[in-house]
């Protein structure tokens, strides 16, 4: 199986990955419809206890920054397996963290290690023969979002009924499962050349210094992403509070919801055929801004709030799909480091949307919350607005 035009890949071969994806990047969401349960039993306010998720996600950034190139240098399998033992052993530290300091330590070392979702996608790419190699792609990518989507459901249900420990138990049990098939399915994936390491980091500094279109594109995917997870940080302890008085499950189940998320994927991609990119990342932020104005008017009613993830996630997902476009539109040679400088900055953007709506919910309330999400959206359509090419033949995407 040598990839890129060789045997090709094997339908086992993209399930397990695209399983992976899914099963690997819930580690990244878990803690979400958690959060109070967890600030229970630490006795600490919402404020800190949103600096579980804010930490997992500026360590998945560090990962990703640290972690995905070296798949362009070393062998993929190896490194795939070593960092699945790695999140694991984070995952059961979280597990039996005796305090909140540890608990948020052992957080971002789950995000630290928890890149391999970002190694699947490139695993599949390589191995899959050219003709298959967008459908291989897009079959992994579509594990990834539905991973992104059971996770808060599931972490609702089983912190429900078993606690918030549990759901890392079983999440480090999974991981050992993965890890065992990975290396039963796949033989070892050797890179095409090497670089020193020093060198494979510096050269992200150069793309960003030199590429316009990917900063650009790193800003409005951070302010997207950061809505994002204004929201799904805070949406639990909305919920707990009056008029709903509802449990981990609840918050849970709006992750279903979310499977607009996943459709607006699929429809994002179709546009950016037709349509350029960069218009199609402004519609995906605008309509998020949207869903947060659905958020605030009817935030007191479950329905509100469910049309607002409905916007929200239609339009996250699709600006970020939209953004991917172009960033891999660029020149092929340097693609990985290209999504690696990006998704530091999605993520990123995560982290710093955590933050700063677990300190305005502390502060406002909802409101507070609301508004913290439709800024983080408004910088970026600005940015968009200012930058949009004055020649509309000029410059199509």
């Amino acid at each position: 199986m040598t990839g890129d035009g060789g045997g090709g890949i094997s339908r086992a071969q993209v399930a397990l990955l695209a399983v992976a994806a899914g099963a690997s990047v819930g580690n990244l969401y878990y803690a979400q419809p958690l959060l109070p349960e967890m600030a229970r039993a630490f006795g600490v306010a919402a404020r800190e206890a949103g600096l579980v998720p804010m930490l997992t996600q500026l360590g998945y950034a560090a990962g990703m920054l640290l972690f995905v190139p070296l798949g362009d240098v070393v062998e993929r399998r190896g490194l795939m397996l070593a960092l699945l033992g790695a999140v694991t052993a984070s995952l059961v530290a979280t597990a039996l963290a005796g305090s909140f300091a540890l608990v948020a330590a052992a957080s971002f070392a789950v995000g630290l290690t928890n890149v391999v979702p970002q190694l699947a996608v490139p695993l599949a790419a390589h191995l899959a023969a050219p003709p298959q190699r967008g459908r291989v792609v897009g079959t992994v990518m579509s594990g990834l979002l539905v991973g992104i989507l059971a996770a808060r459901t599931a972490a609702g249900f089983v912190g429900e009924r078993l606690g918030w420990r549990a759901v890392y138990v079983l999440a480090a049990a999974l991981m050992i499962a993965l890890a065992a098939a990975l290396r039963a399915l796949f033989p070892p994936s050797r890179p095409e050349k090497g670089m020193p390491y020093p060198r494979l980091l510096a050269s992200m500094a150069s793309l960003v210094r030199r590429e316009g279109v990917l900063r650009e594109a790193a800003l409005l995917g951070a302010g997207g992403m950061g809505a994002f997870s204004a929201f799904w940080a805070t949406l639990a302890f909305r919920l707990e509070a009056a008029p709903f008085h509802l449990g981990p499950r609840a918050a849970g189940l709006f992750g279903l919801v979310g499977i607009a998320g996943a459709l607006a994927a699929t429809a994002a991609g179709r546009l950016v055929d037709r349509l350029p990119a960069r218009d199609v990342t402004a519609a995906g932020l605008a309509a998020a801004l949207a869903g947060y104005g659905a958020l605030l008017a009817g935030g007191d009613r479950l329905a509100g709030i469910a049309a607002g993830v409905v916007l929200l996630d239609l339009g996250v997902q699709g600006a970020h799909v939209a953004n991917l476009a172009r960033i891999h539109a660029l020149p092929p040679a340097e693609r990985s480091r290209r999504n690696t400088v990006y998704m530091v900055s999605y993520f990123a953007g995560g982290a710093l949307g955590t933050a700063a709506a677990t300190w305005a919910w502390s502060a406002w309330g909802w409101p507070g919350v609301c508004a913290v999400g439709a800024a983080l959206l408004a910088l970026p359509l600005l940015v968009w607005w200012a930058g949009r090419p004055r020649n509309r033949r000029a410059v199509p995407s």
